[in-house]
């Protein structure tokens, strides 16, 4: 059962239906991938980060530096303040 349609224009381009939108949660900016699985093609929304950066981002290529609380204290410490200070 079919959502909404759109109409191609001459330069191929599509509106994407304020139903479609709202389902997806796009909005202007928004990147949409398209796929083909058996024989259909298939609209997705495009998330902000590949599995690839997640992994790495969770999984790095070697242990992070042993700290101690103190340090770990430290340091937000001072981004706090960095970020937090008057300009």
């Amino acid at each position: 059962m079919a959502i909404a349609q759109s109409k191609v224009t001459s330069q191929g381009q599509i509106s994407v239906p304020a139903e479609v939108r709202k389902k997806l949660g796009i909005g202007p900016g928004s990147l949409l991938q398209w796929d083909e699985e058996g024989g259909k093609v298939v609209v997705r929304r495009v998330g902000r980060f590949s599995s690839e950066d997640v992994h790495a981002a969770l999984f790095p290529k070697r242990p992070p530096k042993p700290r101690s609380l103190d340090d770990l204290k430290d340091g937000v410490r001072r981004h706090l303040r960095a970020k937090h200070a008057r300009r």
